[in-house]
């Protein structure tokens, strides 16, 4: 079986923020991930990071006004100094967690705004940000996501994703490799992983219809799972679902 991270944005939404730690060790996680944990001084996170011994798989760079309707800054041309300023917090967070993978979210497209000129801002963001992170040995990320759930969202193929790699010309921007977006969006679920593989940092898993946990809806994620190891993929499967009653109660897909 893979190694999962708990998705603590999605997870153990009963408890407070820091408990969930616990929970999630508890419940046999090995990892954690979430939006973003700026919300608490770094050295708090970092202490119950050690104190519940799990690892801190990914987490995102800041998006904006989350609460507001906001999923991103790094297209959107009036808030370039704002979505630096947040690679700069990302980093200090990064290095205090031992977090090795960080995410960016290109943002919804705002109207009356070309798409050029979006690409060219996401692209110039993403040349800033990535030799940062590289410096630090941290990995970024992109990640498509799907139209439904985000409408307007501005990343939401593999194939912009590709194509966005290939503009920014770095060796260190990787896509995040997400089961439930790309199987409303585009589905050849394991085709395409398997072709981008090599270009693939992060996995994250819910089921469709309904975003709830494996086993709920349409994708076989027994067949998902034995793919994964038989093609060595061996980072962490981040758990971004939203459970049917409770996590603990929900987590029999992951006992075999």
């Amino acid at each position: 079986m893979p190694k999962f991270s708990a998705n603590l944005s999605f997870l153990y939404q009963e408890l407070p923020f820091l408990d969930r730690f616990a929970a999630a060790a508890k419940d046999g996680f090995s990892a954690v991930e979430y939006l973003g944990p700026y919300a608490e001084p770094k050295e708090k996170v970092a202490q119950t990071l050690k104190e519940s011994g799990l690892e801190q798989a990914l987490f995102n760079v800041p998006s904006g006004d989350w609460a507001g309707g906001e999923r991103g800054l790094a297209c959107l041309p009036d808030r370039i100094d704002e979505f630096r300023e947040g690679v700069s917090l990302a980093l200090d967070y990064a290095k205090a967690l031992g977090c090795t993978r960080i995410n960016v979210l290109a943002g919804i497209a705002p109207a009356g705004v070309d798409r050029a000129t979006l690409e060219t801002v996401l692209v110039d963001n993403l040349q800033y940000a990535a030799p940062l992170f590289a410096a630090a040995g941290i990995r970024l990320l992109i990640e498509p996501i799907n139209l439904r759930d985000i409408p307007g969202f501005f990343v939401s193929t593999t194939g912009h994703a590709e194509r966005l790699l290939e503009k920014v010309g770095s060796d260190n921007l990787y896509i995040q490799y997400d089961f439930y977006h790309m199987q409303i969006m585009q589905g050849d679920l394991i085709p395409a992983f398997a072709r981008l593989q090599g270009r693939i940092a992060h996995v994250q898993i819910a089921d469709n219809p309904g975003r709830n946990e494996p086993g709920t809806g349409e994708i076989h994620y027994p067949f998902i799972f034995r793919e994964l190891e038989r093609l060595g993929y061996d980072g962490w499967v981040g758990c971004e679902y939203k459970p049917r009653t409770t996590t603990t109660e929900g987590l029999g897909w992951m006992r075999p």
